[in-house]
């Protein structure tokens, strides 16, 4: 009796191991058989990607499956892009639901109302494309205004560059065949000759301030100064205009320039002293003052040249600098202005790790300041400059 029932359970134990063993033959071959699944939607980054964002110049933003910011650099929530966990443009959204449907990089430029950055837009070059296939999408956007603005000083350049030389040019060539024309009368000849000597004198005005700009645009600041003493660079601008002021009555007068040296170009600082001078003169009425000043602080010499007259508009401060700029063309055309004084100015300055600052209102004048460091300053500049490079030797 007891035999029959060990037989009877061994027989149930082997039919339940086969019938196991069946079934996990069944699933094994089910398993084998079925298609791999498709990656889930991921609301994670995946491993490495914050820290390439990190390191991106651009803006950056990850957008989840659900179109909410996953991640955003500071930069694109400094220019408005993101906001809390939204990416608030629009063409910007649209465009990360194409590229996550159908896998394709897309490039765009989009402008942007940046309030804190001034009431201009600011201009993107958009790249938007997928993180693999997590559902995951990467839009990078980079501020592109400042080379959009250097193309336009570009273009605006070679353009008036073109006009400055073509007016005296064209001139000449007219006024040549004027005096052609008028051979047999002496007094037409010498009307137009001098015309035509003053129109070589602005050709020749023009071309020697491209010269100027063009070797001083750019370069380092010197290694090797000079001792510059700055009684005598004053002293020189102001009689390079002397016979110009006098036709307008307009007193020159200097102070604060004795026993005062710095480093630097005299050569080129008698320029940009002289290209100072002679615009206060140039736009200053009959019977006024135009003053040099020269102050000395803990670290700098500041010198002011400051007239009387006419001013410039608030709006045009920042682009006096510029080249060819002229806050009123028809005017600075009748002093003989070639646009190029301030600009040369500028790069002066920097050529001698200096700067130079413009006060002014209309009707009441203009004050032009050049700050040029003090030897001393100079000295500690180059000397933690030679430790830098030391350093990173």
């Amino acid at each position: 009796m007891q035999g029959e029932l060990l037989a009877a359970i061994a027989g149930l134990v082997g039919l339940v191991t086969g019938v196991a063993a069946g079934l996990a033959f069944r699933i094994s071959e089910t398993g084998r058989n079925r298609a791999p699944e498709e990656p889930q939607p991921s609301s994670e980054l995946p491993p490495g990607i914050a820290e390439v964002l990190a390191a991106l110049p651009s803006s950056a933003v990850v957008l989840d499956p659900a179109d909410r910011v996953l991640r955003a650099s500071s930069a694109a929530r400094a220019y408005g892009i993101v906001r809390g966990d939204e990416l608030v443009i629009s063409d910007l959204l649209a465009l990360a639901r194409h590229v996550r449907r159908d896998g394709v990089i897309r490039e765009t430029e989009i402008e942007v109302a940046v309030r804190k950055f001034g009431p201009d837009a600011t201009s993107f070059a958009v790249r938007v494309a997928p993180l693999g296939g997590t559902g995951l999408v990467l839009v990078l956007a980079e501020d592109q205004t400042e080379r959009r603005r250097v193309e336009a000083v570009r273009r605006d350049f070679v353009a008036n560059i073109s006009h400055e030389l073509k007016t005296p040019v064209g001139a000449l060539s007219l006024l040549a065949e004027t005096v052609a024309d008028a051979s047999d009368d002496p007094d037409a000849v010498r009307r137009f000759t001098g015309r035509m000597q003053q129109e070589a004198a602005r050709l020749t005005s023009v071309i020697q301030d491209l010269i100027t700009l063009s070797r001083i645009q750019g370069a380092e600041p010197m290694a090797e100064p000079d001792k510059v003493v700055i009684g005598e660079v004053v002293e020189e601008a102001l009689d390079a205009v002397r016979m110009a002021a006098d036709a307008k009555q307009i007193s020159l007068v200097s102070s604060g320039t004795e026993g005062i040296v710095i480093m630097g170009d005299e050569s080129l600082l008698v320029t940009a002293m002289r290209n100072l001078v002679a615009n206060a003169v140039a736009y200053s009425p009959e019977r006024t003052r135009v003053s040099v000043s020269v102050e000395v602080t803990d670290n700098a010499v500041e010198i002011s040249i400051a007239d009387q007259g006419i001013g410039i508009p608030p709006q045009d401060l920042e682009r006096v600098f510029e080249r060819f700029y002229r806050v009123d063309a028809a005017r600075s055309r009748a002093t003989g202005g070639t646009g190029l004084g301030l600009a040369i100015v500028k790069h002066i300055m920097t050529h001698h790790r200096g700067d130079v600052t413009v006060w002014s209102k209309e009707g009441s004048g203009s004050t032009f300041t050049l700050r040029l460091p003090r030897p001393e300053t100079r000295e500690r500049q180059r000397s933690g400059e030679n430790t830098d490079r030391e350093a990173a030797q």
